[in-house]
């Protein structure tokens, strides 16, 4: 219920500085194929890493700095664009561009305030609590499922 308020809370305030909101999220794996996951202190589960495009930034500086600020990773090469989806269950107003990366960690991610814990996961293998969504993504990316245009 609070990850709903508060996800709601951070809509209407994009609503009234916002036409759209956008949002950028990335399939990070390392040089080992494991899947780089986060939870939240604000929204249950493990989630991949990403965050809002803002005014006057590129989805790929944002994608870029989303990672850097959630698990100090690097980009190991050009990320690929996998799909954009529509959100609807956070906002009508609200996309979000998915990309699958290779990244490497600069240093183990310590817990913050936005971000409670962090880690490399083998994808057959996913911590409880890995949001449907996650796993919806990690199947369309590996072909066991159709691409959806919904998030």
């Amino acid at each position: 219920m609070r990850a709903r308020l508060v996800t709601r809370a951070i809509h209407v305030w994009f609503a009234l500085t916002r036409a759209m909101t956008l949002g950028v999220r990335a399939a990070c794996y390392d040089a080992e194929g494991r899947i780089f996951l986060v939870k939240h202190s604000y929204v249950p589960g493990w989630h991949m890493p990403g965050g809002g495009v803002e005014r006057g930034e590129t989805v790929l500086a944002a994608l870029a700095k989303e990672l850097s600020e959630e698990g100090n990773l690097v980009l190991d090469a050009e990320p690929r664009l996998f799909a954009v989806y529509f959100n609807h269950l956070t906002s009508p107003r609200d996309h979000v561009v998915f990309y699958r990366c290779q990244v490497s960690q600069t240093a183990p991610k310590l817990r913050d305030a936005e971000i409670i814990d962090t880690g490399f996961f083998d994808t057959s293998n996913l911590p409880e609590g890995t949001t449907g969504a996650t796993r919806r993504r990690l199947a369309e990316l590996s072909g066991s499922a159709t691409p959806s245009q919904v998030w």
